[in-house]
């Protein structure tokens, strides 16, 4: 019967708290975006897509959450568009000054 070493244990027990720390890290990428700023955005709403593409207002939400910080995977999620989609309006978002570009105005009246 083979039991493990105090050492085993160590080295076992440091490899899964490596483990957890990374799980930790996935799960803030790809888990849920939950804010009171996101939901004053609302992702969901369907005036920020027609048909399969974003509108303006879908696109300018977009930038917004890329605004907050939100990674792609979040984005793409709560937006319910691909990761390419939102690796593109990542890319435009950037190209006209991240953080720094000139916001649109987003319509608030309700839908």
């Amino acid at each position: 019967m083979n039991t493990l070493s105090t050492g085993d244990i160590k080295v076992l027990y440091s490899c899964l708290q490596a483990l957890r720390l990374n799980l930790d890290r996935i799960d803030a990428i790809l888990g849920p975006v939950k804010s009171d700023e996101v939901a004053k955005l609302d992702p969901g709403n369907p005036r920020n897509k027609s048909g399969q593409f974003l509108t303006e207002r879908g696109i300018e939400v977009c930038y917004r959450l890329f605004d907050m910080g939100k990674p792609r995977y979040a984005v793409k999620k709560v937006m319910g568009i691909s990761y390419g989609a939102a690796t593109h309006r990542f890319h435009a978002w950037e190209k006209l000054g991240g953080k720094n570009r000139k916001r649109q105005l987003l319509d608030e009246r309700a839908p």
